[in-house]
């Protein structure tokens, strides 16, 4: 059997860490409470076998501004017959700030990017989808620790 805490393999015993009961060798035990418990005898032949789950996480939606922004704006713009005022009073922002975002020194908030878009009718916005597939775990394995969840937490 493997210490919840550390992984070594030794005769464990239990204890309350922080609020939760774990069994952790002897060397960990000294960071908590150890408890006695008689735990009742199970025959191994009531245990089912279960075949362990891929784990997904759903996967994370990234907006992108795309990189020619700035020559969409400002191409757009032109294509209408607007001064870059007239620009900036129809979506409520600066006429500075829509300069500095035509001329290439201010990268576009998603928000304001997303007015320019449906005032402009262009497209300044990509969306990525990032999906991380998880180490298979089998739950149901004795020798699983507490780090071999946090390793696939930051997987």
């Amino acid at each position: 059997m493997q210490c919840d805490i550390c992984g070594r393999e030794s005769k464990l015993v239990d204890a309350i860490i922080e609020g939760s009961m774990v069994s952790v060798c002897n060397i960990c035990a000294k960071y908590g409470q150890v408890i006695t418990l008689e735990k009742p005898k199970i025959k191994e032949e009531k245990f089912v076998k279960v075949k362990s789950k891929s784990i997904q996480k759903n996967p994370e939606v990234i907006e992108v501004i795309v990189q020619d922004y700035a020559d969409k704006i400002k191409n757009a713009r032109e294509k209408l017959n607007l001064k870059q005022k007239e620009l900036a009073n129809s979506i409520a922002e600066r006429e500075s700030t829509i300069q500095n975002i035509e001329s290439g020194h201010l990268k576009p908030s998603i928000e304001t990017a997303k007015k320019i878009e449906q005032f402009l009718k262009i497209k300044l916005i990509e969306e990525y989808k990032e999906e991380k597939k998880l180490s298979n775990i089998n739950f149901r394995d004795e020798k699983l620790t507490i780090g071999d969840l946090l390793k696939v937490k930051n997987e």
